[in-house]
């Protein structure tokens, strides 16, 4: 019972429609859709990696003060789902929202062509917003093999760079 309506959907997908929607979908906006989401797949695997391995490594392998506090601190984004933190972050840095208002206002702008702020309703908007709230999950991952590590290889390679900067 529970499948029915997701068979229902995916026959009526593959039947033969007299009204030609499903073609019209395949003819016009198919192929740029997979490619935009393709293109957004990538990006945030890519910007999500790029604030994952530091923070990670950071993390695992330094010892200074607060460490624990940003431990726990890089994992909060886990704490809300991604749709909500896309609609704040888009109401925030929105032209009508409160970050733009108060540059505005602080620079005494009037004009939007006062000045330049990047559009947040972008594919780039949301690949960063995106790669913010799931980074954690890769952060979590390298963190742990970073921890699992054995301190003989860090130890092994620290040696290795001494015996070849003093030529030994």
């Amino acid at each position: 019972m529970l499948v029915m309506p997701i068979l229902a959907l995916v026959m009526s997908a593959f039947s033969v429609d007299e009204n030609g929607s499903f073609q019209h979908i395949i003819d016009t906006v198919l192929w740029d859709y997979t490619f935009t989401t393709l293109n957004v797949i990538a990006g945030v695997m890519l910007v999500s990696f790029c604030f994952a391995l530091p923070s990670a490594w950071f993390i695992a392998c330094c010892k200074f003060p607060s460490r624990q506090t940003l431990q726990w601190a890089l994992m909060l984004p886990l704490a809300l789902p991604p749709y909500i933190i896309a609609i704040v972050y888009t109401d925030l840095l929105d032209f009508s929202g409160p970050v733009q208002h108060f540059i505005r206002n602080l620079m005494d702008w009037k004009l939007v062509s006062d000045y330049y702020f990047p559009d947040i309703r972008t594919v780039n908007g949301a690949i960063l917003i995106l790669s913010l709230s799931l980074y954690p999950y890769l952060y979590l991952l390298l963190r742990g093999a970073f921890l699992s590590q054995s301190g003989g290889l860090f130890q092994a390679t620290k040696k290795l760079r001494f015996i070849t900067s003093t030529g030994i």
